[in-house]
């Protein structure tokens, strides 16, 4: 892809990114990093700390934080490691299963309207660029694909 179309479909997915973010999403009381490790939590399965923290690219004490206040929310509970006592895994609860589930619906239909307002050839376009989302969001989850600056954090 030439680096004029490649500016230009970052600008794009940016712009995308915020109307998710700001638009879509329906007010809350739990932060973007809160519901990303929830959701982190929600596709993984239970996890240590340190890995949850690694995986959302934060320090431990800053997820240790996090955990606590979601778990007093009853959103994740900590659990005793199956295969090592001395480790803890976070997991979350059904009751943050209900808490995104109900911020997904509360966004699929802000879209669905978003969506009835395009026209069917739009729609189309944006139905047939699913793959080639999905298979850039899989080649942007191999470390060995993404720099070291932006999984560290640095590009942010």
């Amino acid at each position: 892809m030439e680096h004029a179309q490649t500016a230009e479909l970052t600008a794009a997915l940016e712009r995308l990114v915020r109307l998710f973010v700001r638009k879509l999403n329906p007010p809350s009381e739990l932060s973007l990093g809160a519901l990303a490790a929830m959701v982190t939590l929600e596709r993984s399965g239970p996890c240590r700390l340190t890995e949850l923290a690694q995986r959302e690219g934060v320090t431990q004490p800053a997820m240790t934080q996090l955990v606590s206040r979601l778990q007093a929310e009853g959103l994740v509970a900590r659990e005793t490691d199956p295969s090592d006592g001395r480790v803890v895994q976070v997991s979350i609860t059904d009751a943050g299963r209900a808490a995104l589930a109900r911020r997904r619906a509360a966004r699929n239909e802000r879209l669905a309207d978003l969506l009835d307002r395009l026209s069917p050839a739009e729609q189309a376009a944006l139905t047939a660029a699913i793959p080639a989302i999905e298979a850039l969001i899989r080649l942007a989850e191999e470390p060995a694909t993404v720099p070291s600056s932006v999984l560290s954090g640095a590009a942010r």
